[in-house]
């Protein structure tokens, strides 16, 4: 047997070994539900995005970004909808920490637009001292009103003149923009901001951006965009953190994490080695893509093996997958001060070999398939389902995997789809809280080192290819008046209360909050016109009159009119 084969043979049982060592796939214990507190000094909060909810695309000398320019092409965005104007949170945030303050928030996580600082994406090119101004407003803000900011450098929108000139993320050029970007801020803002995130899910940035075309810019370099896109996204991360590191830590003494998009893979069968291969690739093609180079200094062996190994079949010379030179592996290890992690649904995963004549992609590369379970509840987006259990076994794998880095939760919650008249009572939405924020408290107990919770998202928004067809938010938003009025949900006061109890303290107090919470709208269907809800948005926001329902029954009889109409 030649050394090579005997090399590969013992790398595969090492990996085999160190699967069941480490992480025990073979056991998904789901018990019932653990009454109990979090630690003292749990943050709790909410957070949005630039793009998302600022609105005021193009005023006070803002740029564009690859967002702006996409959304405005039709038929890139479900009914064409763009966030040009969206909360208006650019005009109303002053009124949004009144919400958060009302909840009680520790933290609220927001992202600092690029163009809104640099218009051209280039520092030497302008800065805008208007978009600096808001942002020191909001930060000063909050920090009046006791709430920690945890501020995300890039939320996907790059400046659109960074695209047009070098092609994005596809130019190695970006790293050292992006650090000239994040280094003025440090400058500007790191005397208050302590809690510093370089990229928010850079796997959509680099997958739906540059492998599928689904997110801005709209590119689809199928096999090879997406590899190269993140490559330079992690290279730009570890500058990132490099810089404040030597230039800025010692004196304004915070961190600097990234967060991570991260559903969980559990195998069909957890006594079939393959399915247990399958499930670990596929959350290593996931997370792990990005967590462990920057955790361990390289690309998970198994997607330089399976890549590698395709691109040859393919007859290419060198794999799809980018090489790190030994310089910057060392470089980009251990760029961590905490890691931020988004988790929102689970999938059954199952092996299946996409042959390489298939063609290159990302997902054919992987081998394997993603199953659901009909049975899991899915209220909203087509691919978020509700599987609690699935956020303990994620948050321990980060834990065996990566020895167990602090963590904190950057974005967990559930959508629902927009109905003709919205209800407020969004039961789903306070069971998802429950039952995630309850496998959360789970895996702290299994010694998981979980700092704080993000609720995604404060306020509903754009959400991305999606538009407005779909809603995160604890607080209703009227995308149709142009004030953008906010109304509590009934899981603004269930999860406000899960915030004052610091978790779940027993079973008689926890079953209240539910009554309690949709006292504010009836069993059934209870809209938008509760007086209760009214009264509370006297204090915290302004009233709409006539409601959103009224005016859907007033477009319902205008309907029924030309109906009738025609058929006399």
């Amino acid at each position: 047997m030649s050394l090579q084969r005997m090399l590969k043979l013992l790398y595969a049982l090492v990996l085999c070994v160190s699967a069941n060592e480490d992480f025990d796939w073979t056991k998904n214990e789901r018990g019932s539900f653990y009454y109990g507190t979090f630690p003292t000094g749990f943050s709790w909060g909410a957070g949005g995005s630039a793009y998302q909810t600022e609105g005021a695309w193009d005023k006070d000398g803002k740029g564009m970004s690859i967002w702006d320019v996409f959304a405005h092409k039709k038929g890139k965005i479900f009914l064409n909808d763009t966030a040009d104007h969206s909360c208006e949170g650019y005009y109303k945030f002053k009124d949004d920490i009144t919400l958060m303050k009302d909840m009680k928030f520790n933290h609220y996580r927001f992202s600092i637009s690029w163009p809104r600082i640099f218009p051209n994406g280039i520092k030497a090119d302008h800065i805008n001292e208007k978009g600096i101004k808001y942002y020191d407003d909001l930060i000063n803000m909050l920090l009046d009103n006791n709430i920690t900011p945890i501020v995300t450098l890039y939320h996907w929108d790059l400046p659109q003149v960074l695209h047009e000139k070098y092609g994005g993320w596809q130019n190695a050029s970006m790293v050292n923009y992006f650090n000239d970007f994040a280094n003025l801020c440090f400058e500007r803002f790191g005397d208050r901001v302590k809690y510093w995130i370089t990229f928010n899910n850079p796997w959509s940035s680099a997958v739906e951006g540059y492998e599928t075309g689904e997110h801005a810019p709209g590119l689809k370099l199928k096999g090879t965009g997406a590899y190269k896109a993140a490559h330079h996204i992690i290279k730009a991360h570890a500058k990132v953190w490099h810089t404040y590191d030597t230039q800025w830590r010692s004196k304004q003494k915070g961190l600097v994490g990234i967060s991570l998009l991260a559903d969980w893979g559990e195998p069909v069968d957890i006594t079939n080695q393959r399915d247990i291969e399958a499930a670990e690739r596929y959350v290593q093609f996931y997370m792990g893509w990005f967590a462990t180079p920057i955790f361990n200094g390289d690309y998970p062996q198994v997607m330089k093996d399976y890549i590698g190994r395709k691109s040859a079949q393919q007859g290419l010379g060198t794999s799809r997958l980018p090489v790190f030179s030994s310089q910057e592996k060392s470089y980009i290890k251990g760029t961590c001060d905490f890691l931020g992690i988004g988790h929102f649904t689970t999938r059954y995963i199952t092996q299946k070999n996409y042959p390489s004549g298939r063609g290159n992609s990302y997902f054919t590369d992987r081998d394997l398939v993603e199953l659901v379970d009909p049975r899991w509840p899915d209220p909203g987006s087509e691919w978020l389902y509700s599987v609690p259990w699935g956020f303990r076994r994620l948050l321990n794998f980060v834990k065996t995997q990566y020895g167990n880095p602090m963590i904190y939760v950057t974005e967990n919650g559930v959508s629902e789809k927009v109905q003709r008249c919205t209800d407020l009572c969004d039961e789903w939405r306070m069971q998802y809280f429950k039952d995630y924020i309850n496998e959360m408290l789970k895996a702290l107990k299994d010694g998981v080192n979980v700092k704080g919770y993000t609720a995604w998202s404060l306020l509903d928004k754009f959400e991305w290819d999606e538009g407005f067809s779909e809603r995160f938010g604890l607080f209703y938003v009227d995308f149709l008046n142009k004030n953008k009025p906010r109304y509590p949900k009934a899981s603004v006061q269930y999860y406000k209360r899960i915030i004052s109890s610091n978790g779940f303290p027993n079973q008689r107090e926890v079953e209240s909050w539910r009554r309690k919470a949709t006292e504010t709208c009836s069993s059934s269907n209870q809209l938008l016109a509760a007086d209760p809800l009214t009264s509370h948005m006297e204090m915290v926001t302004e009233i709409v009159v006539p409601t959103v329902c009224t005016l859907c029954i007033l477009l319902a009889a205008v309907f029924l009119m030309f109906l009738l109409r025609g058929r006399f």
